[in-house]
């Protein structure tokens, strides 16, 4: 495998990963237009900040150990998926499980090309 295409396997996912805490956290800030104190607002936007959390600790787990973040991020997709259906529907479904499925398979097939990527040029 070429080195430019061994960077890309490697970071992809991770990358991905960044990119999509960034937009789950955007679904918090709907707490400033609901009219909270201001304890209210800080405890109502920690509790929204929770799957950021949680997709930040399996990404800090999985950086190593790309296998736990294949597991974890496609259980976490499909649990979505399972969840939210019946109450949001298909489009909800694929805007949040569609990237956290993507991203486990990236880090599957990161896994399973680990020896290849961490080899010298």
């Amino acid at each position: 495998m070429r080195r430019p295409m061994k960077r890309l396997l490697y970071w992809t996912p991770r990358a991905l990963c960044i990119l999509f805490a960034a937009f789950i956290s955007l679904f918090a800030l709907d707490v400033f237009n609901e009219g909270y104190g201001r304890w209210e607002m800080i405890l109502a936007l920690l509790a929204h900040l929770v799957p950021t959390a949680i997709i930040l600790v399996v990404l800090a787990a999985c950086w190593r150990w790309e296998w736990i973040g294949g597991v974890l991020f496609t259980v976490l997709g499909a649990a979505y998926a399972v969840i939210a259906w019946p109450k949001f529907g298909w489009g909800a479904c694929l805007l949040i499980s569609g990237p956290l499925v993507l991203i486990g398979v990236l880090f599957l097939v990161n896994w399973r090309y680990r020896a290849e990527l961490r080899a010298e040029p």
